[in-house]
């Protein structure tokens, strides 16, 4: 077996970019520095392909951690055409954009105390109730404009909600008119005030006819691309979706924290999502491990960097 190329030592300087930073790193090729300057170089040409459907799935508590603005420009960009994400995240969404903000706290504090204070902590981001009561007042009063008994899916649902927004990713989705998918929408405080309002009026949500119009995207699509921010709904939910296909992802880049070992879907490789058919045999694509908000600014900007030159 030959040796590749020659590992190359990464050389720092001041001012240099992020797009420089993630090329030097694609010149040493190791570990997951090596997979991020993969990652970009596939990311920018799955943004280049222009019959390429891009899809972005969001999990993990991203919008808390401060990376929503990311992808609210993502979406302004034209550079997403389809969002799947999670409810918490959109939670979040709402939450920040009705002028509430999350705040920097300390994993280590007593939880406790934090209770006592009517403070919610989410690792280190704490978030005070008062944020909720403000989201409930608005999910209220979002919900009693809906059109009493009517079926709609939860596409439509969250379009209503982001044209009723400032700001936000819901809010730019709607204007841009790019689809919002959230199949485990019940598992959010969305979810829940949606409960307590069905509790004293008529409304009628159908989550499975959300598969219509996003089969429609799979079927209709020359190329596909996936943007994987997390595992979990949002990267099973994107990928199964070309199982119906005669064809796969061509373009797929993972970011996940979570190991491939444990057998967990979050972790999983993509290369094993070959053996699925969800990616086609001669995909491009790559998984980095790591904290996805470290590496979700790094692969975007440098990214972003390439797109204007």
């Amino acid at each position: 077996m030959q040796c590749g190329e020659p590992v190359e030592q990464v050389s720092l300087r001041p001012g240099m970019t992020v797009g420089e930073l993630v090329s030097a790193l694609s010149r040493a090729g190791a570990y997951n520095g090596g997979a991020l300057a993969r990652a970009a170089d596939i990311y920018e040409a799955m943004l280049r392909d222009d019959r390429a459907v891009k899809f972005m799935g969001l999990a993990g508590a991203m919008v808390p951690a401060g990376m929503g603005r990311i992808v609210s420009d993502l979406i302004e960009g034209g550079h997403v055409d389809v969002l799947v994400s999670t409810g918490a995240n959109l939670t979040h969404d709402i939450i920040e954009a009705l002028g509430c903000r999350h705040y920097h706290g300390s994993a280590c504090c007593s939880d406790v105390e934090l209770r006592e204070e009517e403070i919610n902590r989410i690792y280190d981001v704490f978030l005070p109730n008062e944020a909720f009561i403000r989201f409930e007042e608005f999910m209220q009063e979002a919900y009693a404009g809906l059109p009493a008994g009517t079926p709609m899916t939860i596409r439509e649902l969250l379009g209503t909600l982001g044209r009723a927004l400032p700001s936000g990713i819901l809010a730019t989705a709607a204007r841009k008119d790019v689809p919002v998918y959230c199949p485990a929408l019940a598992d959010s405080m969305i979810g829940l005030q949606f409960w307590l309002f069905s509790q004293t009026h008529r409304i009628n949500v159908d989550a499975f006819q959300d598969m219509n119009p996003l089969l429609s995207t799979c079927f209709e699509a020359e190329r596909a691309g996936a943007l994987l921010i997390g595992g979990g709904v949002p990267k099973n939910f994107i990928l199964q979706s070309m199982l119906m296909t005669p064809r796969g992802f061509d373009y797929a880049v993972q970011l996940t924290g979570d190991r491939p070992d444990l057998g967990g879907l979050s972790g999983a490789t993509l290369d094993e999502a070959r053996s699925w058919g969800k990616l086609n045999e001669s995909a491009s694509a790559v998984t980095v491990y790591g904290d996805a908000t470290i590496t979700f600014p790094m692969l975007v900007a440098a990214v972003m960097e390439r797109l204007v030159k």
